[in-house]
């Protein structure tokens, strides 16, 4: 239980922080429009991901007996994260924001940037379905206290972004921000050894 309750806070706390789409979208509403405007859009992936959830969810559920397909799987998670570990380790500037003004509102702007985005398709069917399906497996609280504090760590994290650069704009570009996510870099890196051990278990089954 607490291993998966770990597991979810450092991919939520990650995911939170890592330079992407959504948080370029959190910043540059933030900047433009206020703190309430960035705030809106840190809450899209409690709009967008349940449908994306239940599809990857299905198709892995389809596949878990095949046990060289699940480690193939587990494989391509941890190639995944090592990727965003590496990534994180690599981040030194702020996310660019498109200067452009909007021309929809912050909100469906933000599940129009999430949905289009091949990020959450990819994490939840090689990293977060996986996990899922492994927690449900150990328990249903588990399986529970992975997808909270994922979810709980993800949205906190922009949410709080957007607060920190709505009172200090400097935020982004100061030593804390590089810091944090240099660090979450480096446990996604020692989560992505554990998921490549994962795959080589399941070909020794």
């Amino acid at each position: 239980m607490i291993n998966f309750l770990l597991t979810g806070t450092i991919l939520g706390l990650s995911a939170g922080f890592a330079p992407g789409p959504l948080l370029t979208l959190v910043v540059s509403e933030t900047l433009r429009h206020g703190t309430r405007s960035g705030l809106k859009v840190a809450l899209v992936p409690l709009i967008t991901d349940l449908p994306i959830i239940i599809l990857t969810l299905f198709i892995l559920r389809q596949l878990s007996g095949f046990n060289l397909v699940m480690a193939a799987i587990s494989g391509l998670g941890g190639l995944v994260v090592l990727f965003l570990g590496i990534k994180a380790l690599r981040t030194g500037t702020t996310p660019e924001i498109n200067p452009a003004p909007p021309k929809i509102g912050a909100l469906f702007k933000g599940i129009a940037v999430n949905f289009l985005s091949p990020h959450p398709y990819l994490f939840w069917l090689s990293v977060g379905g996986p996990l899922m399906i492994k927690a449900g497996e150990h328990s249903l609280a588990a399986a529970a206290g992975f997808i909270l504090s994922f979810y709980a760590m993800l949205v906190g994290a922009k949410l709080g972004m957007a607060v920190l650069i709505g009172k200090s704009r400097s935020f982004l570009s100061g030593p804390l921000y590089v810091l944090i996510v240099k660090g979450l870099g480096l446990l996604l890196i020692l989560l992505a050894l554990a998921l490549f051990r994962e795959g080589l278990l399941l070909l020794g089954r």
